[in-house]
């Protein structure tokens, strides 16, 4: 059979690293550094603001938004207007690669309901995806729609094995696959 080396050379050629290697890269290099400080940023938040908007469980975790068609808008409110930005948590700051004091932040969102009435909770899209769909985009990455669907779907297999298993991470986050408009989600 093939060496591991040529193994290795056939998943690249076909573009079936993509997904591992940037699942992999979001949680070490951002969810396993934010995830296990935001008890911490929230009570900051509350104790700023002088509410507990996230009071809730559901409400005090980081909701990751995995949309499969890649599309990731720069304001998560102009995908609905049922849901609002409200407020940024406190930054984390962490010395990172040579940057000091690199900042790291959550973005709290109000979101109505049928009946209009407000929920809050911490959302933010899995930035990876943004290079997928570049790359769909881009004729020199040779990486087509149907590619990126596939690794979207691997992303998130991935990304949901690596959770699980993480003891720094548990019940800090909820995946939430999107398969067509945001609105379709929030309004089940």
């Amino acid at each position: 059979g093939p060496t591991e080396v040529e193994i290795s050379q056939i998943c690249e050629i076909n573009k079936k690293n993509v997904a591992h290697g940037l699942a992999w890269s979001f949680y070490i290099g951002y969810l396993k550094k934010v995830l296990p400080r935001l008890e911490n940023s929230i009570k900051a938040y509350h104790a700023e603001k002088g509410n507990s908007i996230l009071r809730y469980k559901d409400t005090r975790k980081v909701h990751i938004l995995i949309p499969l068609d890649c599309h990731i808008p720069d304001e998560i409110s102009k995908e609905d207007d049922n849901i609002h930005f409200l407020d940024n948590l406190p930054d984390t700051q962490l010395n990172v690669a040579g940057v000091m004091k690199r900042s790291y932040k959550h973005s709290v969102y109000e979101i109505f309901d049928e009946s209009k009435r407000p929920h809050y909770c911490i959302v933010e899209y899995a930035t990876p995806l943004a290079s997928l769909y570049e790359m769909s985009k881009d004729s020199q990455a040779a990486f087509s729609s149907q590619d990126r669907l596939e690794q979207t779907k691997l992303f998130y297999r991935t990304l949901k094995d690596i959770l699980e298993d993480s003891k720094e991470c548990g019940n800090l986050y909820r995946l939430v696959l999107l398969n067509g408009k945001l609105q379709s989600y929030y309004h089940k």
